[in-house]
């Protein structure tokens, strides 16, 4: 299969995207409670034909907290008053997100303070302290 080399934002997903409507909350009157503007996307992780079993953990391990108990992904948008721009946001969201799963973050490579870096801490540092040292001897000789 071709699939790992088709970045996730150019493949087909839609067959495997759920759409359901409901009514939005919030504001907006007498509309708001005549039309189903609110969508929500369920997507089954685990079922999913276009994902590559590491795909699948990969997604699983990063959108833990925004999959349900039984696999499935699952986002909602309520923003916009029509239901098909709230479908196109959602689906947009969508790819964002498994495009932000799967990209492996680089690996952070631990570097050492400049000689420069640790002078100039450590003088600020002493002015500092020495800002402290005067203020506090001036009290005293106030107390006295």
């Amino acid at each position: 299969m071709d699939i790992p080399q088709i970045p996730v934002t150019e493949r087909n997903f839609s067959p495997e995207l759920h759409f359901s409507a409901s009514r939005s909350s919030g504001p907006g009157g007498q509309h708001v409670n005549k039309v189903s503007s609110r969508v929500e996307l369920r997507f089954d992780v685990m079922a999913s034909g276009m994902l590559t079993p590491d795909e699948k953990e990969l997604i699983l391990s990063t959108l833990a907290k925004r999959i349900n108990s039984s696999g499935e992904l699952i986002l909602v948008c309520q923003t916009e008053r029509s239901q098909y721009e709230n479908k196109e946001k959602v689906t947009e969201r969508f790819y964002r997100l498994l495009a932000k799963a799967l990209t492996l973050q680089k690996k952070r490579t631990p570097t050492r303070p400049t000689r420069a870096s640790r002078v100039k801490r450590l003088e600020s540092k002493r002015l500092h302290s020495e800002k402290k040292k005067r203020r506090s001897g001036t009290l005293r000789e106030e107390q006295t």
